[in-house]
């Protein structure tokens, strides 16, 4: 699918559409990249949960892994908002982004497991720094570096989140920068 595919085929609900705008104003003040995570999540939060954010097909999961539905993808490059949806079970690779994230759990709730990188003997290894359970309504946004995770769905139902990255991703093909192997004894 091409870019201007991905931006002709997503529907746009009015909250939607009114979200778009609110993050569009908060990235044009050009501010550091971890001042922007923080007020992009100010502006995510109070839709978290309404019934008419999303269209059905923006909810819809793969029994495979996790889904990615691109929502929007600002024409200039500067963010891209994505709904993922995870089926119990699916999870994500250990990864760091190309750009400053905020996330929010639309419905249900979401693991994740944050990471470090330490000097060890034979380089860089990695370690497991905090487990979070982020519930309906919850946002949190970090910027590189320092942002390496792994999320999970945990739970006995679909959950779904909302993920505003500061980049189009629809031209990368992706938000991930670097993926991690896991730590020993993890999966």
């Amino acid at each position: 699918m091409t870019t201007s595919e991905a931006r002709t085929r997503t529907a746009v609900t009015t909250r939607l559409d009114r979200l778009v705008h609110e993050v569009r104003e908060t990235v044009a003040r050009c501010l550091p990249p971890d001042r922007t995570a923080h007020l992009v999540g100010e502006r995510l939060a109070p839709h978290l949960g309404a019934a008419d954010l999303l269209t059905g097909r923006q909810c819809e999961g793969d029994p495979g892994h996790y889904r990615q539905h691109v929502l929007h993808a600002e024409p200039d490059g500067s963010f891209s908002i994505v709904s993922l949806v995870w089926l119990p079970g699916q999870r994500t690779t250990v990864h760091d982004h190309v750009s400053w994230c905020v996330t929010g759990v639309h419905t249900g709730r979401e693991h994740e497991r944050r990471y470090a990188l330490v000097p060890g003997d034979d380089g860089p290894r990695l370690v497991a720094t905090r487990d979070v359970v982020n519930e309906q309504g919850e946002v949190c946004g970090f910027a590189p570096p320092g942002d390496i995770h792994r999320v999970w769905n945990a739970g006995e139902d679909k959950a779904i989140s909302l993920h505003v990255y500061g980049a189009d991703i629809t031209r990368l093909g992706s938000s991930v920068r670097r993926v991690y192997e896991p730590p020993a004894g993890e999966r």
